[in-house]
């Protein structure tokens, strides 16, 4: 399911990429799902938890790697977090 919301985010040209974008995203209350890559960094991780428990923004961990993320995003890189 929270591949297909990060699909439609995508489609609707919604979505927000990049660690620092999205913190900056969930510190605001501006995000409304959030989604980390399997091999995302285990603080970081924990840091995008701990903001979106505060403002009640769901955070769906992918089965994918980051690298497939940039893919499926049509991005040439890599991407641990993004959000919409």
């Amino acid at each position: 399911m929270s591949l297909d919301n990060l699909k439609k985010a995508i489609k609707e040209k919604k979505l927000t990429i990049g660690t620092e974008k999205t913190i900056k995203a969930l510190k605001k209350g501006e995000a409304k799902e959030v989604f980390i890559s399997k091999n995302c960094p285990e603080l970081l991780r924990k840091q995008v938890k701990t903001y979106a428990e505060i403002s009640n923004i769901v955070v769906s961990e992918l089965k994918k790697s980051n690298e497939e993320i940039g893919t499926i995003c049509k991005k040439p890189f890599s991407i641990n977090l993004c959000c919409y």
